[in-house]
């Protein structure tokens, strides 16, 4: 337990320092494929989210979930892609092919909702090859393109407040 507070105190200074050199926003075209990064210790409503996303005029089919959990259950099959923070090694990698997956894929947009800074979740949002990155203003602001300023359990809000956004910045 103590082992785990010392690799995510690590991880979170190694990756604070690398955020001094992140890319400035080059994409510019219509969002088409998504990415949501959702940490499910907080939010447990993830389905209606995706109908939020659905009904904005995202394809279910383009988007792709993946789910954080502080604890996994070892016989448990879980509905969406889920890893948990023994995935995180003590250099800051990803030990879960399905997270580094996720991690290579190119996105048009990434929204990363969670609020609350967890290390393996920043390093997943840091290392995306997504092209525009969202997220919530908790979080540090290096790290997304588009920050929105609301809790994660108020969902409509975040979803009203990124597509009024992605309209004005000619995204959708």
């Amino acid at each position: 337990m103590f082992l785990n507070y010392i690799k995510e105190f690590f991880v979170k200074r190694r990756l604070k320092n690398n955020l001094d050199n992140v890319k400035s926003m080059t994409h510019t075209g219509i969002v088409k494929t998504v990415g949501l990064l959702i940490d499910e210790t907080y939010f447990l409503e993830k389905e209606s989210l995706i109908k939020e996303l659905k009904a904005n005029g995202i394809a279910e089919e383009n988007i792709t979930t993946i789910v954080y959990r502080d604890k996994l259950k070892k016989n448990k099959v879980y509905e969406k892609p889920t890893f948990g923070p023994k995935n995180l090694n003590w250099s800051g990698g990803i030990d879960n092919s399905t997270v580094n997956d996720f991690i290579n894929k190119k996105f048009d947009l990434l929204i990363s909702y969670y609020d609350v800074e967890k290390a393996i979740l920043m390093n997943i949002t840091y290392s995306s090859k997504a092209e525009f990155k969202v997220g919530f203003s908790s979080i540090d602001k290096r790290l997304n393109h588009l920050i929105i300023k609301t809790n994660a359990e108020h969902h409509t809000v975040f979803t009203n407040e990124l597509f009024r956004y992605l309209k004005k910045l000619n995204k959708i």
